[in-house]
């Protein structure tokens, strides 16, 4: 793992003059990385894993451009998978809700990253600038990526046509929730669905797919149809670069101890052929992002960090991830992150297997 680190994270910018150099900039992060990989949380935790004072590691860091932080990273996780195509890049948003400062009048750190649902691994992500949104930082983190291929999955905010065309542009395919913020291109689409359905005109442009699955006390039915679209239906307006079937998805779940039932339908928008099975593969796969957001939040206690100042926010945003992926990628130890984490901070061995496991990655 370390000459690979090494090769990408040299690329970043030293902050400080030649005669304030005690330490290697290189050795700082890599210090921040087995740090984080044992527990820590904050700079003081840092500085009692390792040698620098926790206010020169804070300062150092806390002083390195945001955009070399995050090509740093994404460029050293592509170069630990074989790009293999066809794998669910599911695109996802986040606020550490903490990292705000009311006194500088400084927004919390909202970053868009991209999980490979088949590498189990954070692609890459960018920070979202305080003046803008989502919309705007998806394509930005999109350029970063090779996604040719691939299938993007994005929520309702990343559901926007110059995304789609960005996406079909890079030889990829989309599936786009489809919501209100899309009211009319949803009516039009929904619309065109059940005058098919009832016209009974789908023999060649409609397939289905369910899955059953059971846990955690109870029981869901997930139900996908595929429906390909007639363009000419659709207003210009919503005939977007490679749209090329709607999706619909009808989850039921039944509790098993209570008897409750519930159902919920979701609609997509899709560049992907007829095949209902992909599709509900792709939709169901985007929860994964969402899951590695928790995971954040439960185990790396993101949420409840105070760490703002200058970039530190967010290059402790990219250590976290850093140690989630190697941790994903351990299979030396069967038991869970938190447990992972506290071996780490006490089994030096185990460290090393952990930094090693980059350079094993697929």
């Amino acid at each position: 793992m370390t000459d690979s680190f090494l090769q990408h994270f040299e690329a970043i910018e030293d902050p400080r003059i030649d005669r304030c150099k005690r330490h290697e900039l290189l050795d700082i992060i890599l210090l921040a990385v087995s740090a984080v990989l044992s527990g820590a949380e904050g700079w003081e935790q840092i500085e009692d894993f390792g040698i620098p004072r926790h206010d020169t590691i804070a300062r150092v860091i806390c002083r390195l451009k945001p955009e070399e932080i995050e090509t740093a990273f994404q460029r050293w996780m592509s170069s630990l998978i074989e790009a293999t195509g066809s794998d669910v890049i599911a695109i996802d948003g986040k606020t550490a809700r903490r990292s705000f400062d009311t006194r500088e009048r400084q927004n919390p750190l909202h970053a868009v990253s991209a999980w490979s649902c088949q590498h189990q691994l954070v692609l890459g992500q960018v920070a979202v600038d305080e003046k803008s949104n989502e919309i705007t930082a998806i394509p930005r983190l999109l350029t970063l990526l090779d996604i040719e291929n691939c299938i993007i999955t994005l929520d309702a905010m990343g559901c926007q046509k110059e995304i789609a065309k960005q996406i079909i542009k890079e030889k990829a395919d989309y599936v786009l929730a489809l919501k209100g913020n899309h009211s009319g291109m949803k009516a039009e689409l929904e619309a065109w669905w059940h005058k098919s359905m009832r016209e009974g005109t789908t023999s060649n442009t409609y397939d289905e797919f369910s899955e059953v699955s059971a846990g955690h006390g109870r029981i869901e039915v997930r139900h996908c149809e595929q429906l390909i679209i007639d363009k000419g239906w659709l207003g210009k307006e919503y005939r977007w670069d490679g749209i090329h079937s709607i999706v619909k998805v009808t989850a039921k779940v039944e509790e098993k101890l209570s008897g409750r039932k519930s159902e919920e339908i979701r609609w997509y928008i899709s560049s992907l052929p007829l095949n209902a099975r992909q599709a509900l593969h792709a939709v169901r796969s985007h929860w994964q992002v969402e899951s590695m957001h928790w995971v954040l939040d439960m185990t790396f206690r993101e949420d409840e960090s105070r760490i703002r100042r200058g970039t530190g926010a967010l290059a402790f945003n990219v250590l976290r991830k850093i140690a989630l992926s190697l941790f994903k990628q351990d299979t030396t130890k069967n038991i869970s992150m938190v447990r992972k984490k506290k071996i780490a901070a006490l089994d030096d061995e185990y460290r090393s297997v952990l930094l090693d496991a980059g350079i094993k990655m697929l």
